[in-house]
């Protein structure tokens, strides 16, 4: 038996390709929407793609599936589990809990494990041509190394509403159910750490379950109150384009296109286009606080572009990349996976947007003494703290709200524009596309405070802890 994992760290997402090298088939589970590295490795190996399978409807990323099939005339096999509202809208083989396919020698058992998504399906994977035992799971986001999935992105990220307790106590029977599993089988998650797709994921790539059993806190013997509330406690926000990816992974309808190569844009072009584009400007966070085209937004070129350009950007309006040629096509790529396809082009040289007359926007920037000294003599500011909530309440800046930055675009008209506003995160990377975005939106006196919370927790400043009493908008009387 072949068998590859595929890591895209941008997503912190795994798929994978099984294949019988006897009979010269392949298996993909769980493909990205840029299916071509499939093709390569298939071809590397000298086996054909003949079956596609995935665990489950995804949120975070839009799905090859159904176009790696049709490229490859693959067997598309897909859940018919948890009810008409989750079936897929396209043509494919249903799976239902206890159906045995063929891979060659390898045999695929589908395990219903409702609980992050009704329709969720893990694959038991056996090597016949070696031995009769299960040799390895296939997870998806059902049982990650260290966590388990979210049971509420069904109702916080696709509205569904009043279903996360219901599908956390699904998880839980779902995980009594795999715990009857011999130990030794290895285990082989969809996501690793950072993915919004669980609280607290491993940053290993796999595991087995007898580990697991030892380890991970959602198979340790508890009741099942006890581990629903423990399951619910202070999720993290889903970023806004999760709501997407289950519509358009589900019906099909962004199951085809093409990655393109956008072109260079010239200044007048960036310029004409200004007012209708969003600009993202991909350098690195003081480069673009030193001088930034005006009205651009900083999303740094680093592991979580992705998510924040799925968090800010519209899907409606077009976009360019502030970028060096070098870097574009693995933007673009980035983009694709999500949906969003409309890079118009891109301008490489901000330093020449200035030596051809054009102005240029600082972003300024406070140490953490000088915040200090601030906070000291009283000054009339509003520190607001952009981590995730549960960050915050585990300790913040002595006065600082508490808005994370996904959240920014709904309620940024709940923020002033009379004072200055200081913003921060961890290490200052979130606190900068916060501070652009509303600098962007007319705000003038924002201030993004260098190396973040980490900077004023290593210089032992004061440090509060608890959750935010007073809601945003009560802070500014």
């Amino acid at each position: 038996m072949f068998f590859k994992q595929f890591y895209e760290p941008r997503l912190a997402q795994y798929s994978y390709m099984i294949a019988c090298p006897a009979s010269g088939e392949a298996l993909v589970v769980d493909p990205l929407r840029d299916f071509d590295l499939y093709l390569a490795e298939a071809e590397a190996q000298r086996v054909r793609i003949t079956h596609v399978t995935e665990t489950h409807i995804h949120a975070d990323f839009l799905s090859g599936a159904w176009g790696l099939a049709q490229a490859t005339g693959a067997e598309l096999l897909l859940s018919d589990e948890g009810g008409p509202d989750w079936l897929y809208a396209f043509p494919h083989i249903g799976l239902r809990d206890g159906n045995v396919f063929q891979v060659g020698n390898v045999q695929v058992e589908v395990l219903h494990t409702p609980g992050h998504t009704p329709e969720h399906l893990t694959f038991l994977i056996k090597d016949k041509a070696a031995q009769n035992e299960p040799v390895m799971l296939l997870t998806g986001d059902f049982l990650f190394v260290g966590d388990v999935g979210r049971p509420d992105l069904l109702e916080l990220a696709a509205g569904v509403q009043g279903t996360s307790e219901p599908m956390a106590k699904l998880m839980y029977r779902s995980l009594q159910r795999i715990k009857n599993l011999p130990d030794h089988v290895g285990l082989f998650p969809g996501h690793g750490a950072g993915s919004a797709c669980g609280k607290a994921l491993g940053a290993v790539p796999s595991s087995t379950l007898g580990y697991e059993k030892r380890t991970n806190w959602a198979l340790q013997p508890m009741d099942e109150a006890a581990f629903v509330g423990r399951l619910l406690q202070d999720p993290p926000d889903p970023p806004h384009y999760f709501a997407n990816m289950k519509r358009w992974n589900r019906s099909g309808e962004k199951a085809h296109g093409w990655l393109s190569w956008p072109r260079r844009l010239s200044v007048q072009e960036v310029e004409r286009m200004a007012d209708i584009a969003f600009l993202v400007d991909t350098r690195e966070k003081r480069a673009f606080a030193g001088g930034h085209i005006p009205g651009s937004i900083n999303i740094q070129n680093i592991r979580l572009f992705t998510t924040w350009a799925g968090w800010l950007l519209d899907y409606e309006k077009p976009i360019i990349l502030v970028a060096s040629e070098s870097d574009i096509f693995e933007l673009v790529r980035a983009l694709y996976r999500i949906g969003l396809d409309q890079v118009v082009g891109f301008f490489p040289d901000v330093e020449y947007w200035r030596r051809t007359g054009h102005p240029l926007v600082e972003l300024k920037q406070i140490t953490v003494e000088a915040l200090d000294r601030a906070l000291q003599s009283a000054e009339d500011i509003l520190i607001v703290d952009v981590r995730e909530s549960v960050e915050y309440i585990g300790g913040h800046i002595p006065g600082a709200i508490s808005l994370p930055g996904g959240r920014l675009p709904e309620r940024m008209s709940d923020l002033p524009k009379t004072k200055p506003l200081v913003m921060y995160c961890g290490s200052g990377d979130r606190s900068c596309i916060a501070a652009s975005l509303l600098q962007r939106e007319g705000f003038e006196n924002v201030l993004n405070l260098a190396d973040g919370f980490q900077a004023w927790n290593r210089s032992g400043y004061p440090v509060e802890k608890g959750r935010q009493q007073a809601l945003v908008s009560e802070s500014y009387a």
